[in-house]
């Protein structure tokens, strides 16, 4: 008892209420409407769906490329093993496919008379940024910046289960209520209460933030999550798949999440099949030394 007491007197030294403490922190990604994906690629013998990569890939260009950019994949890497453009059967249409789409966009360059020249883009050139600089990029979103995609999944705690959680953890339009739609109201086990949307924010349970300086309840029991400039972008229909699936806003959030995960680590297959034969390749070689030992020092007192 006197051990916690001295803790809670600590944490009010650091400005730590318990109040406050319960006002931060996030909604558990195993807690939701639907339970989390199996994810195909996790495993030591886990690969990518390339199927839902490719839809994943539609899905961000038609959807996430207009502010997210990803500056450290390169075109080249949309036909590797388990990528969008990936053919094992024809590594040729697979070359011809990636320099395709790599020439749908432009690149200015520096000529050797230092004119600036524009010229299509080859497979070995990165992903083109949606804004020339960060200082475009915030003022374009209200202050804020949208981060980066290359490697968001393994940059956030609890990698593809928090995309899949975050894309379709925003409220319903139908459970805001007020006269500008920005009240949501809670009645659960835990929170009573209101919480008013700031303006130009947008409530997401799984955002790490502190939701009690616009929560009228309780403060030990403000609703986990926080806000975030990103308005909800996946719903039913939001994309039109080309394989013909249905794009459910679950589908589309399970499919974006397969191919950041892709992005994140584009030569994971390649690791895998790697490590696999390096670790069957130790396991003879450690019987060999084994039974080399015993040839060799049979004879010897040790």
């Amino acid at each position: 008892m006197k051990a916690f007491k001295a803790c809670l007197a600590g944490l009010a030294l650091l400005g730590l209420s318990p109040a406050a403490m319960a006002a931060g922190g996030t909604m558990p990604l195993s807690e939701g409407d639907a339970p989390l994906p199996d994810w195909p690629f996790e495993g030591v013998f886990g690969k990518f769906d390339q199927a839902s990569v490719q839809r994943g890939f539609q899905v961000y260009t038609e959807v996430c490329a207009a502010c997210h950019s990803m500056e450290l994949l390169s075109y080249r890497n949309l036909g590797e093993p388990g990528g969008p453009f990936y053919n094992a059967d024809d590594p040729e249409a697979t070359e011809a496919a990636v320099a395709e789409f790599a020439r749908q966009y432009e690149i200015t360059e520096i000529d050797d008379y230092g004119d600036e020249v524009a010229r299509p883009r080859r497979p070995a050139d990165r992903f083109p940024s949606p804004y020339p600089n960060v200082q475009a990029a915030a003022a374009a979103n209200g202050g804020a910046i949208p981060p980066d995609f290359s490697v968001i999944v393994k940059a956030r705690p609890g990698g593809a289960d928090y995309i899949y959680r975050l894309m379709t953890g925003y409220p319903s339009y139908e459970e805001f209520q007020g006269e500008y739609g920005d009240e949501l109201h809670f009645n659960d086990d835990h929170s009573h209460g209101v919480l008013t949307q700031p303006a130009g924010l947008y409530y997401n349970p799984y955002f790490p933030g502190d939701t009690s300086g616009n929560w009228d309840g309780d403060p030990r029991h403000a609703p986990a999550g926080g806000y975030l400039a990103m308005p909800p972008q996946l719903s039913d229909g939001r994309v039109d798949y080309m394989d013909g699936t249905e794009a459910t806003q679950e589908q589309i959030a399970y499919d974006i999440s397969q191919f950041l995960a892709w992005a994140s680590e584009p030569k994971m297959e390649n690791r895998k099949s790697l490590g696999l034969v390096v670790m069957i390749y130790l396991f003879f070689l450690a019987i060999l030394v084994y039974f080399s030992y015993k040839a060799i020092w049979r004879n010897v007192e040790h």
